[in-house]
C-alpha cells in the first residue's frame, strides 16, 4: 500500500550572510540552507533550528513540504536533497532543498517500509534476508508518495519473497529500479550468517527533473529500440 503523507509547512527565511560567516547563523539558532532547481536561482534560506528539527521527524526522503519563504506570497514546493550533519554534536549544519514544478516529472528514491511479521518467521522456520530499501520511481511531484508498506504477512513458507515486479503502484508512477531485484525473502535459518553480511542498501539516488526535451530524447529512443 502506497502511503500520500499530508502535506508539510516550513518557515524559512532569505539568508545574506555567507560563506564562514554562517558559524555565526548557528550560534544564534538557526541552520543555513539553500533551494535550487530547474529553472530557478539558487536561493540562499536559514531555517530556525527547532522548527526544522520538527520538519524532518515527520517525513521522509520522498515528501514534498510546503515552504514558506519570508516576504514571498507563494511557498515553494520542494524536496529535501541533501542534510549535512555535524560529527560529534549530531546537529544539522547545512541542508539542501529542491525546488519542484508540478507538471515536471521527476526522478526520486521512495522507502519501503517493512510492515507486519512474517509467519515463516515466527514459527522459526527461516529468518528474513532484505534486499532493497527502496526503489527509483519517475512521476509528476503531486504522485509521488511517502512509502510504500510490504506486508510480510503475506511471507508464509520458507523460500516466499517480494521483488520489486510484485509492487503494484498507483497510476502515473514509473518505476525504474530493476523489476528482479529482490526486496525481501524467508530463507533457510542455516543462511543466518550470510544474511548478516548482506550489503547494505545502494545510496538515495539524486532528484532528477524530466524537461520536454529529454522527454522526447526518451520517446526516440523507445522507437529506435523497437525497430
Amino acid at each position: 500500500m502506497d502511503k500520500r503523507a499530508e502535506r508539510v509547512e516550513l518557515t524559512a527565511h532569505k539568508r545574506t550572510v555567507l560563506g564562514k560567516q554562517v558559524r555565526q547563523l548557528r550560534r544564534q539558532g538557526w541552520v543555513p540552507g539553500v533551494m535550487y532547481g530547474h529553472g530557478f536561482d539558487p536561493m540562499p534560506l536559514q531555517f530556525e533550528v527547532r522548527e526544522l528539527k520538527h520538519t524532518f521527524a515527520q517525513i521522509s526522503g520522498s515528501q514534498l513540504i510546503n515552504i514558506k519563504i519570508e516576504g514571498q506570497d507563494q511557498p515553494e514546493m520542494a524536496l529535501v536533497r541533501d542534510v549535512q550533519v555535524e560529527p560529534i554534536s549530531r546537529l544539522v549544519s547545512h541542508v539542501d532543498f529542491y525546488r519542484v514544478t508540478m507538471t515536471e516529472r521527476i526522478r526520486t528514491e521512495v522507502h519501503l517500509s517493512l510492515v507486519g511479521q512474517s509467519p515463516a518467521v515466527q514459527r522459526n522456520e527461516g529468518i528474513l534476508l532484505q534486499g532493497i530499501s527502496a526503489i527509483e520511481v519517475e512521476c509528476l511531484p503531486g504522485d509521488l508518495v511517502d512509502a510504500i508498506d510490504i506486508n510480510l504477512s503475506n511471507l508464509t513458507a520458507v523460500d516466499q519473497g517480494m521483488f520489486v515486479r510484485d509492487l503494484v503502484l498507483p497510476a502515473g508512477i514509473e518505476v525504474l529500479t530493476d523489476k528482479s531485484e529482490m526486496i525481501v525473502r524467508v530463507v533457510p535459518l542455516e543462511m543466518k550468517a550470510e544474511a548478516e553480511e548482506a550489503v547494505a542498501a545502494a545510496p538515495v539516488a539524486e532528484v532528477e527533473v524530466i524537461t520536454e526535451a529529454k522527454a522526447k530524447e526518451r520517446e526516440v529512443e523507445q522507437v529506435e529500440g523497437e525497430e
